[in-house]
């Protein structure tokens, strides 16, 4: 994609690349996932493939909707991260299962985060365009995405008491 001349072009960028950031951290949680030893950590891994998933398919309305290509433009931000995950998640991963479990929820919430920006800016930009149905599903998404890393943050503290 050549540089976006507009801010319509910068909004549709970034839910495009929100889409493949979706799609590449979808990946990483399911690996991630069976790896661990929580019941409540593996839970939630789980449930949250449903959410990021359920915020790509509102990525892909909104960008049918605004005339974009609907197609992902390939994140290389949450490649990284995904590499990261992988690595201290499954590669280089502690053999005790709490450690690992720690391990992964810091890198779960690593992504979520980098997907908490980007939503964020996204809503930012619909909200100055004027598309102010754009910009409420796109809050309620970052809304979500604050709600589950607030669930990951508890389960990584009781997962690190019983750690120690």
């Amino acid at each position: 994609m050549s540089a976006p001349g507009s801010l319509k072009e910068v909004y549709l960028d970034e839910m495009q690349d929100l889409w493949s950031a979706n799609d590449q951290m979808v990946r990483a949680v399911q690996q991630l996932s069976g790896q661990v030893s929580d019941a409540k950590v593996k839970q939630m891994l789980e449930h949250s493939v449903g959410g990021i998933q359920k915020h790509t398919d509102v990525l892909k309305g909104l960008i049918q909707a605004s005339g974009g290509e609907t197609k992902p433009e390939p994140c290389k931000g949450m490649e990284g991260l995904v590499a990261e995950a992988l690595k201290h998640g499954l590669k280089e991963a502690p053999s005790d299962g709490r450690l690992r479990d720690v391990a992964i929820l810091a890198q779960y919430q690593r992504m979520s985060h980098y997907g908490l920006a980007g939503f964020g800016s996204a809503a930012a930009y619909a909200k100055a365009l004027g598309r102010t149905e754009d910009a409420s599903k796109l809050k309620q998404a970052v809304d979500e995405i604050y709600k589950g890393d607030a669930v990951a943050s508890q389960l990584a503290e009781a997962v690190e008491r019983a750690a120690v």
